[in-house]
C-alpha cells in the first residue's frame, strides 16, 4: 500500500479539452491534503527525459478555462519498450515521486499498468479522451466539448449545403469508437450517421443518400466517424463518384479533424474534470492502487486500469435506432 508524500501529475497521449481544470484540481487537492507535487511535462516522454518542474497553487491559477494542457503532451516509443520504463522508473524514484495521477486514454492506461507490473509504480488515472470510449465512466473529459464543437460546424455547413442542395459527408473523429458520430448526428440532424460498431453495405448507403438527394430535391448531412469501416469521409467519397447515378449530385467532403480537441472546455467538461482530478488524488490517499476514476451515474467510481483498456465500451444502440427514426 502505497502512502505518498511527493505525488507526479501528468498528461499523456491525445490531448482534450478539460485536462487544465482536471490538473488544477489535482494539484490543489493534494497541497489541500499537505502532499509535494511535481509536474511531469509530456507524459511518459517527459518521465524518460527527467522533464519535471515543482508545482505549488499558483502554477495552475488561471488554466481551468484553456484547452490543451499546460504539462503538454506526447507519445512516447521509447516508453513502449522494457529499457525506456526502467529510465523512467528511475527519474521518478531519484526525484522522490511516490505516486502518479495522470489523465489520458487507453494507451496512458495501459503504459501505467506497465510501469506497475514491472517496477511497482503506483498510478491513479483520469479518463482524458474526446472520443468518450474508456470503460468504467459514463463520459470522458473533452468528449462534451468535442461533441459541442462537431455540433456547432455541422450547424453551419447544412447553411451552405441547404443554400446549394449539396450533399456533404461530414467526418468526425473517432477511430475505435462512434460516441462523436452517433450524438452529434442525433444533435446536428443528419440524415445518416455510420460508425465503427455497426457495417453499412455501401450500397445502401447509395440507396438512402439517392433517397433523400434525388426523389426529395434536398440537401443532406452523413456523419462519418473517422473509424468507419468504409475507411473515413473521403474513402466514401470515392466510393459514391465512380457511381453514375452521383454524377448530378453536388458533393462535398469536410473532415472536422483536430478542431474537436481544441477551444475552451465547456462548463460541463470543467466540472467533470474538477470532480474526478480531486477524486482521484483522494482515492490515492485512501490506498488505492492502479485505478481510474470515472464518474457513474453521477457518483465517482474506481475501476482497475486493465480493466478500463481490456474491455470494450458499448456505444448506445437505441440511439442508433433513433438516428434512422428521425431522419
Amino acid at each position: 500500500m502505497v502512502n505518498p508524500r511527493r505525488i507526479g501529475v501528468f498528461t499523456s497521449g491525445g490531448d482534450a479539452p478539460g485536462m487544465n481544470a482536471c490538473v488544477r484540481a489535482i494539484v490543489r487537492t493534494a497541497i489541500a491534503h499537505d502532499l509535494e507535487v511535481v509536474g511531469i511535462r509530456r507524459g511518459y516522454a517527459g518521465m524518460i527525459d527527467a522533464d519535471f518542474v515543482e508545482m505549488d497553487g499558483r502554477s495552475v491559477s488561471n488554466i481551468v478555462q484553456q484547452g490543451g494542457t499546460i504539462l503538454k503532451s506526447a507519445r512516447s516509443e521509447l516508453f513502449r519498450t522494457p529499457e525506456g520504463r526502467t529510465k523512467a522508473n528511475e527519474n521518478l524514484k531519484a526525484a522522490g515521486i511516490d505516486a502518479l495521477v495522470g489523465g489520458g486514454g487507453d494507451g496512458t492506461f495501459r503504459g501505467a499498468t506497465l510501469l506497475y507490473d514491472e517496477h511497482g509504480v503506483c498510478t491513479v488515472g483520469c479518463p482524458g479522451t474526446i472520443d468518450n470510449d474508456l470503460f468504467g465512466t459514463d463520459e470522458t473529459i473533452g468528449y462534451d466539448t468535442a461533441l459541442n464543437t462537431a455540433i456547432e460546424n455541422i450547424d453551419r455547413i447544412r447553411d451552405t449545403a441547404d443554400a446549394h442542395d449539396r450533399l456533404f459527408l461530414v467526418e468526425v473523429m473517432g477511430r475505435d469508437a462512434g460516441f462523436i458520430a452517433l450524438n452529434c448526428g442525433i444533435g446536428g440532424g443528419a440524415e445518416l450517421v455510420l460508425v465503427p460498431e455497426t457495417f453499412t453495405e455501401m450500397e445502401d448507403i447509395k440507396t438512402r443518400i439517392l433517397s433523400l438527394m434525388t426523389a426529395q430535391s434536398r440537401s443532406s448531412i452523413v456523419v462519418v466517424a473517422e473509424g468507419d469501416e468504409h475507411g473515413g469521409a473521403q474513402h466514401i467519397e470515392a466510393a459514391l463518384r465512380e457511381d453514375e447515378a452521383f454524377k448530378s449530385i453536388d458533393l462535398r467532403v469536410c473532415i472536422l479533424g483536430h478542431t474537436q480537441r481544441g477551444g475552451s472546455p465547456t462548463a460541463r467538461d470543467r466540472v467533470l474534470a474538477s470532480r474526478l482530478g480531486a477524486a482521484a488524488v483522494e482515492a490515492l490517499l485512501e490506498g488505492h492502487e492502479n485505478v481510474m476514476v470515472g464518474l457513474v451515474n453521477n457518483e465517482t467510481k474506481l475501476t482497475p486500469l486493465r480493466n478500463v483498456w481490456s474491455r470494450k465500451k458499448n456505444i448506445n444502440y437505441e440511439l442508433l435506432r433513433l438516428t434512422q427514426l428521425l431522419s
